[in-house]
């Protein structure tokens, strides 16, 4: 089943500030919010939905992505940081920024209502990698699995990342009582008005630490390094920024990982250039060929490909190889391979050559005769390129 806009779930225009966005995910959120439809899968799905639309739209780099390529620019299939791969963990997480309180659920402090799915614990996030992919252009065209070694903060083993000594040094906090969230109660004139804040103590995570681990001292964190596979799409270009959900560092005590970025870089073709989503490869034959025709072979992203040189072709002349281009990203489409006619004279000649030359000069047949049936350069350029 296709998905829907974000832009339609959130019911914004493309042109919506930030703060329209985030006003538009917080009125879904509560209109549809676990705690105030209970036991209902619908209100529950549209709940997700809305979360994974805000939480594309609400990241500049995924937005723009989004924007430019749809649901594949903004990561599904394993790209993306989290439009496919949000759970309730993930979404619970938006809160602190939208709702202002502890992560938990927004109608604690609206309703004064028991404890949420989260129980109010904040949750750590890790934070994002960054690192460069070099790829050739026969790898952009087909697409590749690249296996890369990252150095990363990684869980610390001693602890599981608790940063505790060991599980008698970990005490519930004395502050809020293990719920990572204080309430405050309020008297205005409208009557009391309760409110949640995160916890002070214990920066919302619902524990103290008594006695820091010894080896990663109380950070619950360490430094390793980790070979993640990366799928990376046919018809990436220059520039691009593609993200894995969770594969960047890791966060203490439990908390979600960040995400990996790639940057994509081309390594420079020794022969084919790329023009968006074409290939340009110059030709250069000999006069004898251009005049009497001649069968070649030219490089292309697949292989050799063999090429007709029809007798008389003008140098300038651009022959094209339909299919033989880069494919869009997540499309059936692909460019076309764009050859370019030279013809290649010599810089020597021999007394013999010379001779043959002089006389073949010497006919009407070899004087330059434009206009009679050839297209100027700029006539082909335009046929070609609009």
């Amino acid at each position: 089943m296709a998905k829907r806009d974000y832009y339609d779930i959130l019911g914004v225009s493309k042109s919506a500030s930030a703060d329209e966005i985030k006003k538009a995910y917080r009125k879904l959120a509560i209109k549809y919010h676990p705690d105030k439809n209970p036991d209902d899968k619908a209100a529950e799905d549209k709940f997700k939905e809305a979360a994974e639309a805000y939480e594309v739209l609400s990241n500049a780099e995924k937005k723009q992505r989004y924007d430019q390529f749809g649901h594949a620019g903004a990561g599904q299939g394993g790209f993306g940081g989290g439009a496919g791969n949000m759970n309730m963990e993930d979404i619970f997480s938006q809160f602190g920024d939208i709702f202002g309180g502890g992560g938990g659920s927004p109608f604690d402090s609206f309703f004064g209502g028991g404890q949420s799915t989260r129980g109010g614990r904040r949750v750590a996030r890790g934070s994002n990698l960054r690192i460069k992919v070099k790829l050739t252009l026969e790898e952009i065209a087909k697409g590749v699995e690249k296996k890369i070694k990252v150095n990363k903060q990684v869980v610390c083993q001693s602890c599981s990342g608790s940063g505790a000594k060991d599980k008698s040094s970990v005490s519930t906090c004395r502050t809020c009582g293990g719920s990572g969230a204080v309430r405050r109660v309020t008297n205005t004139i409208l009557g009391q008005m309760q409110t949640t804040s995160t916890c002070p103590t214990c920066n919302g995570e619902g524990s103290e630490i008594t006695a820091k681990c010894g080896t990663c001292h109380g950070e619950g964190l360490s430094r390793g390094e980790e070979t993640i596979s990366i799928q990376i799409p046919a018809g990436v270009s220059e520039g691009m920024q593609l993200s894995m959900s969770g594969k960047g560092n890791a966060a203490p005590r439990g908390g979600v990982p960040g995400d990996l970025i790639i940057l994509i870089e081309e390594i420079e073709h020794e022969t084919l250039k790329r023009d968006g989503f074409n290939i340009i490869y110059d030709l250069y034959i000999s006069f004898a060929d251009a005049a009497l025709g001649a069968s070649v072979e030219v490089p292309t992203i697949d292989g050799k490909a063999k090429l007709k040189i029809d007798a008389g072709t003008q140098a300038g002349k651009i022959l094209r190889l339909k299919g033989k281009g880069i494919p869009e990203v997540n499309s059936y489409h692909r460019g076309d391979e764009l050859i370019y006619v030279n013809i290649w004279t010599p810089k020597a000649l021999s007394k013999e050559e010379r001779e043959l030359v002089e006389k073949l000069q010497a006919s009407p047949n070899f004087k330059p005769q434009p206009g009679k049936g050839e297209k100027s350069f700029f006539e082909r350029m335009k046929e070609y390129f609009g």
